[in-house]
């Protein structure tokens, strides 16, 4: 568990940019801010009508980011380009509607398997890793695995809404340890076949830790609860509480978080 690393989405920097059409605040800045308070690497979602993250943005963090840069990204082709030319440390595919608040679910990789393992192929041979954001189902993970994929993401987001919709209850819920339990066992599934664990969406400080005991997690990748919990005690402060977090669990002991 200890080594579990951290990867901040810094999305919603550039949504308040983009709500004014000015230039700041700057995801560049955020991104440095990250690291600089223990973040292991950045992640920015490049989306097809580029609601937020802009192209300049990946470009410029392709020599600003010092860990891992992390791009999410649909398979189009025009998002592929970028990629192509930035060569991020690592892509992660996802799903994308235009109509979405945000990412609504994991990838269908029995639905697009040819283009997944197509567009894999490609990164790989370029020297990006490839990760696959899905939803924690024993097939799936297996799919990934045989599609070339270096890693999967589990998608926590069904897990988050229902232990934020009591958490007094947490995972003593029935559907919450259901569903807790649904991503145990894809993550052993993941450890079994020999392919990368993550996982993100919807992840505080709150929810976060059952999801750390998920067998073999590598990497989180957490923004919006970031980012909104900074409008109150800074981006510094709120990377380094949920960094708390996850090394509290690792030692055995607590953190306080009121994220």
């Amino acid at each position: 568990m200890s080594g579990i690393t951290l990867c901040v989405n810094i999305d919603h920097i550039a949504t308040v940019r983009q709500a004014r059409g000015v230039n700041f605040p700057d995801p560049l800045a955020g991104a440095r801010i990250c690291e600089e308070n223990g973040a292991h690497g950045i992640t920015v979602h490049l989306r097809e009508d580029r609601r937020h993250i802009q192209d300049r943005d990946v470009i410029a963090l392709r020599e600003v980011v010092r860990g891992k840069l992390n791009l999410e990204m649909a398979l189009s082709d025009d998002v592929i380009a970028v990629a192509r030319r930035v060569l991020p440390d690592q892509i992660t595919l996802v799903p994308e509607k235009r109509e979405e608040l945000t990412t609504e679910g994991g990838l269908d990789v029995k639905g697009h398997y040819e283009r997944i393992r197509e567009v894999t192929e490609m990164f790989k041979n370029d020297g990006v890793a490839v990760s696959l954001f899905i939803e924690p189902d024993e097939e799936t993970v297996r799919l990934s695995k045989k599609a070339g994929a270096d890693s999967i993401e589990i998608h926590t987001g069904r897990y988050c809404n229902l232990f934020d919709r009591d958490p007094s209850r947490g995972v003593s819920d029935e559907e919450t340890n259901r569903e807790l339990n649904r991503i145990y066992h894809a993550a052993g599934i993941a450890g079994e076949i020999g392919i990368g664990l993550n996982a993100g969406h919807g992840l505080t400080c709150g929810n976060l830790p059952p999801i750390l005991e998920a067998p073999g997690l590598e990497e989180l990748n957490i923004g919006f609860s970031i980012i909104a919990r900074s409008i109150f005690i800074g981006l510094p402060a709120a990377v380094r509480e949920v960094l708390a977090v996850v090394h509290g669990a690792a030692s055995g002991g607590g953190a306080p978080c009121s994220c």
